[in-house]
């Protein structure tokens, strides 16, 4: 049994586990905030691998960030964790092999071999958070692009610049199908700033016509974007994940999505690989890398 140290990487929590082939995990797992500075980051790094690295095989990064194809590195930015961290030199951690890869990309992988997209060869899957995150499995293969930055929710879902996206751009998916963008969709239908996700939530919990005139707008823009993404990619099926998923309404929008795209019929579903595929996933890409 071959066994992976895995390590996710997010702007404000570090978690690790030693993790399996078979994607469970052994071991408690450790949480850590995430520190301010690059070098800081690095020190936790390093002293969480020295701690386990004799126990393990390889050591697997699931981490915020696009990642090479050659799963050794961060290209491009993330705005939500030290500037410098692109520069990580991720190999010379330990003396064991060290595998990277996108915490997305990580999760859908986790879904496709354990969870909701187990048995489709072709899957897309959405995180709905704070962002929006997507990984796009072809041929049982994750989809990387030509650099590795493939599967970014960037796509425009308007033209009149009514929402600035957390990538600089105007009117992202992201904008409008995050948490961010439940809140946003709250303050333009209610015209409050303060509105909260919370108080929409808590507002359908108890019937209000308004806050479930919000959802469903928010719900909608979700529908959308799956509709143009399974007209490109043709899957199975769409997974939706993160803190936000379990507000939408799966067979809605699968009836809703499969009567108005071109393409096979797909099925949507929620997550079922749990708080801490981001992990399995880089564990199971990282031990598959290496057989």
């Amino acid at each position: 049994m071959k066994k992976a140290l895995a390590i996710d990487v997010g702007g404000t929590k570090i978690y690790n586990a030693i993790i399996n082939d078979a994607g469970k995990i052994l071991t408690d797992v450790e949480k850590h905030a995430t520190p301010k500075t690059f070098e800081e980051i690095k020190t936790t790094f390093s002293e969480i691998i020295k701690k386990y690295e004799n126990d393990v095989d390889i050591i697997a990064f699931s981490t915020c960030g696009a990642v090479n194809n050659q799963n050794t590195g961060i290209v491009g930015s993330t705005g939500n964790i030290a500037k410098e961290y692109p520069t990580m030199d991720f190999s010379s951690l330990s003396e064991k092999p060290v595998f990277v890869e996108n915490d997305a990309n990580c999760a859908a992988w986790a879904e496709h071999e354990i969870g909701a997209s187990k048995n489709c060869s072709h899957s897309v899957m959405l995180t709905l958070g704070t962002g929006v995150g997507g990984g796009i499995i072809i041929n049982d293969k994750l989809l990387k692009g030509q650099n590795g930055a493939a599967g970014e929710m960037h796509f425009k879902m308007y033209s009149d610049k009514r929402r600035k996206c957390s990538c600089g751009s105007w009117d992202c998916f992201e904008a409008y199908a995050s948490g961010t963008g439940l809140k946003l969709t709250a303050e333009e239908i209610l015209n409050d700033k303060n509105v909260t996700t919370y108080d929409v939530i808590a507002g359908v919990n108890n019937g209000d016509k308004k806050m479930i005139e919000v959802l469903l707008k928010w719900q909608n823009d979700i529908t959308n974007g799956i509709i143009g993404l399974a007209n490109l990619f043709d899957p199975e099926c769409v997974v939706l994940s993160g803190s936000m998923a379990e507000f939408v309404d799966t067979q809605a929008i699968e009836k809703q999505v499969n009567s108005e795209i071109v393409t096979t019929p797909t099925k949507i579903r929620k997550a079922t690989a749990g708080n801490y595929s981001g992990m399995i996933g880089a564990a199971l890409l990282a031990l598959n890398k290496e057989v």
